[in-house]
């Protein structure tokens, strides 16, 4: 294991003590930025060290689990410290969560991996597959609230906000049986790229448990420090003028960071495959951990939980999965999807901005 791998994950949990400790200044700022930047890096070594060990599609699954539980616990922890002030906070990271990934991690990919490789294929029933399953969810969780009548506002009534939850639960867990178990050949890589992962030796069990330890400090690395970083954003989000909801979407960035890193590397080395499952993935487990999670946080603390979305959001997420569903179609991607989707993403960027 390189040196700089696993000292930079115990560098950056240093400096988050030290962030909790310290009071508020630019250097201390300054400081974090560069110990996150430094965690990303560091965890998705020990991610892709892991996946050589226990293999494709375990390997993208361990990092998109790994980093949604942690972003979970942090919603949590901002809701028992918020109060009524974070009833949307959860909405708008999941909503956040899923325009990031589809439009702005997708599009990356899709773009970078065609300038690379001019053409790249995937495999369509395995993408096609997590983008049914995303649907269903963020449907469920964000479009129909905003129509239901049992409650008012964008929320659901209590035996309401429990099916939705049941129903995350098991949509998501049904998906990874079938990526994992009954279908994992949907979600092998193929190609050039893969066959060389394929006959390369894979790390020792002693070796993979280290860097998953190691991973596992990075990612909390990454989340307390996007936490700590928080303030400061806002302080510069006040300062512009923008809406609040773009501190959402700074903090969605920074935390989602490792695995847009992961992507993109694996999109450039011609493994678009394991691309699409990592962000998929990660889309599908943010909702289906994050949901029942702040159901019943929402529930144990007597916050209200606002889910709907507002119109303007909604069309975005219909936009972006009827463009998701076209990119599907074929199995194969060109630059022209990667910039339709950057495109996309620059437009929720904007008008989260300019509303």
């Amino acid at each position: 294991m390189p040196v700089w791998a696993a000292a930079i994950p115990l560098l950056a949990a240093i400096v988050l003590g030290w962030s909790w400790v310290a009071p508020a200044s630019v250097l201390l700022a300054s400081v974090c930025a560069v110990a996150l930047i430094g965690a990303v890096i560091a965890a998705v070594h020990h991610a892709e060290v892991v996946a050589h060990r226990v293999g494709e599609p375990f390997g993208t699954l361990v990092l998109a689990v790994a980093i949604t539980v942690i972003e979970v616990a942090l919603i949590v922890t901002m809701m028992v410290s918020g109060g009524v002030d974070k009833a949307a906070l959860p909405r708008d990271t999941v909503f956040a969560a899923i325009m990031i990934i589809c439009n702005g991690v997708v599009g990356l990919c899709l773009l970078l991996g065609g300038l690379k490789h001019h053409e790249q294929a995937f495999r369509l029933e395995g993408a096609s597959s997590a983008l049914v399953c995303l649907i269903a969810l963020a449907t469920l969780s964000l479009v129909l609230p905003a129509f239901t009548t049992s409650a008012p506002g964008l929320m659901y009534s209590g035996s309401q906000l429990v099916f939705a939850s049941v129903a995350s639960v098991v949509l998501w867990g049904v998906f990874v049986f079938v990526q994992t178990v009954r279908h994992r050949d949907y979600f092998l890589p193929s190609g050039t790229a893969a066959e060389q992962d394929a006959h390369a030796a894979p790390p020792s069990l002693r070796l993979a448990w280290a860097s998953f330890a190691l991973m596992v400090v990075g990612l909390v690395a990454v989340v307390g420090l996007a936490k700590a970083l928080a303030p400061t954003i806002e302080q510069a989000v006040r300062a512009a003028g923008a809406p609040n909801s773009v501190i959402g979407i700074a903090i969605a960035l920074l935390v989602l960071l490792p695995e847009t890193w992961a992507a993109v590397r694996a999109a450039r080395a011609d493994r678009l495959q394991t691309s699409l499952n990592l962000a998929l993935g990660s889309a599908l487990a943010s909702i289906g951990l994050t949901i029942p999670a702040v159901a019943v946080a929402s529930y144990w603390l007597q916050i209200p939980l606002i889910l709907g979305l507002d119109p303007k959001e909604l069309v975005l997420l219909a936009l972006t999965f009827i463009i998701g569903a076209i990119t599907l179609t074929t199995g194969r991607s060109t630059v022209l999807q990667g910039v339709v989707h950057m495109v996309v993403f620059a437009a929720f960027v904007f008008l989260a901005f300019a509303p």
